[in-house]
């Protein structure tokens, strides 16, 4: 039933749904770009109508778009942006998380702008922080779409070919199951029928 409900879906829509999750996480609004770009991913190794290479494609431009957002409005409102979303999610920006991540970017550059796709925490602060701490944004620019393209494209690659490695083993698992249950049921008429013979 899941998997004919799964083929209902608009393609279209499960690519915009993921830009646009992915993308305004990346902008610095808490939402889980991750689980939804999973949850696309594995839709994808189920639905022939969803491709794998336009799920990554749509993560990759929102989390591009999305950085180059967060970018702008850490330059135009610096650290009052960081004041800003701590009221607004204590969990996400007290203090002691923003000088963490603050400390990796001084330390680490472009780097941390890469590797922080991989990191929730950074992946949500990169745009916002390397302008707040003054990052060129062409040096910005290259490192994120380097990390977001790594990151969505490496993702979609290793959910969906789990999913359908996993698909294919669960398929073999049943037939294998099938077999086990017929030879069971096999064996235990054939020994009633032995029992029920006269000698």
């Amino acid at each position: 039933m899941l998997t004919s409900w799964l083929q209902t879906v608009p393609p279209l829509l499960v690519y915009v749904v993921v830009g646009l999750v992915v993308g305004v996480e990346s902008m610095g609004i808490p939402l889980p770009g991750e689980v939804v770009l999973v949850a696309a991913a594995l839709m994808a190794s189920h639905h022939d109508g969803i491709s794998p290479l336009w799920v990554g494609i749509a993560a990759s431009a929102g989390a591009i778009i999305g950085d180059s957002v967060g970018y702008a409005l850490g330059k135009r409102f610096g650290q009052r942006i960081f004041g800003w979303a701590g009221e607004k999610f204590p969990s996400h920006f007290s203090p002691d998380k923003v000088g963490r991540a603050q400390a990796l970017f001084e330390r680490y550059g472009a780097w941390a702008v890469f590797f922080g796709r991989f990191v929730a925490l950074l992946r949500i602060l990169s745009g916002p922080l390397a302008a707040t701490m003054g990052m060129h944004y062409g040096k910005f620019l290259l490192a994120n779409a380097a990390g977001g393209i790594a990151w969505a494209g490496g993702t979609t690659a290793a959910v969906y070919f789990v999913g359908e490695a996993a698909e294919h083993y669960l398929a073999e698992f049943s037939w294998i199951a099938l077999v086990v249950v017929l030879v069971a049921v096999i064996g235990f008429s054939v020994r009633g029928q032995l029992r029920r013979s006269p000698r």
